[in-house]
């Protein structure tokens, strides 16, 4: 790992922390950070009449990191108005999370300490993916969108190319009340019927599986009915 010039980063940062805007909390802090490329950006506190909108230092050090190029945050000092280490609040360290990841380092009075374990089981990037990349969350066609909630969805196995798949159609009159019969939409195929799973409590909380042999199971919200008691399992 590169050798941190922490004295040369609290300098930059108290430097930096004289240029803060406080004239509410009279509490100026500078920070400091050096870049995977060799460069140190910093920045101070900037407060606002709106307290809630006022900027933090480390909120400075990011908008200049990508003010000057971009790359990752290697390591980081704050200080206070004696130019002592101070720790980032619960926003920053997200913000430095973002930027910098679980190895970036943060000078405490202590000893650096890494973002992992200033931010454990942190959310990032990974989290959305896991939804809007893998597995995109179902979107209900505008012109069923008043049907959401309503009827149900029937999951049940298909032949596609030879192969066993997993598709499912939402119907309009199953549990609902003398409404009027048919198919509101039908889905494409999967390999998983998980993921037709999810298509159909998409659009409503009642989600039934039919598998080969015919046998039925629950597979939408809350408590089997007494109709179908056997709720689904993938195993």
């Amino acid at each position: 790992m590169t050798e941190i010039d922490w004295e040369r980063l609290r300098v930059a940062a108290t430097e930096v922390m004289r240029h803060a805007y406080v004239p509410y909390s009279k509490f100026p802090v500078g920070a400091a950070a050096l870049v995977d490329d060799g460069r140190i950006v910093v920045g101070c506190n900037v407060e606002n009449a709106g307290y809630g909108v006022t900027l933090c230092a480390e909120c400075g050090v990011v908008s200049a990191l990508h003010a000057t190029g971009g790359g990752r945050l290697v390591a980081m000092s704050c200080v206070d108005a004696t130019g002592e280490p101070l720790m980032p609040c619960g926003r920053c360290r997200q913000l430095l999370w973002e930027n910098g990841g679980p190895e970036c380092l943060v000078e405490t009075k202590d000893r650096p300490l890494r973002m992992a374990e200033l931010l454990p089981h942190a959310f990032d990037v990974a989290d959305l993916e896991a939804v809007t990349g893998e597995r995109p969350v179902p979107v209900v066609p505008d012109r069923l969108a008043a049907w959401r909630g309503r009827g149900t969805v029937f999951v049940h196995p298909d032949l596609s190319a030879g192969q066993q798949v997993w598709t499912a159609y939402w119907e309009r009159s199953a549990g609902d009340v003398n409404a009027e019969t048919g198919v509101l939409e039908e889905g494409p195929s999967w390999d998983d019927p998980a993921e037709a799973i999810t298509w159909g409590l998409a659009r409503t909380p009642r989600v039934v599986v039919v598998d080969a042999s015919g046998t039925i199971f629950w597979a939408g919200e809350g408590e089997p009915p007494m109709e179908i008691p056997i709720r689904w399992s993938a195993s």
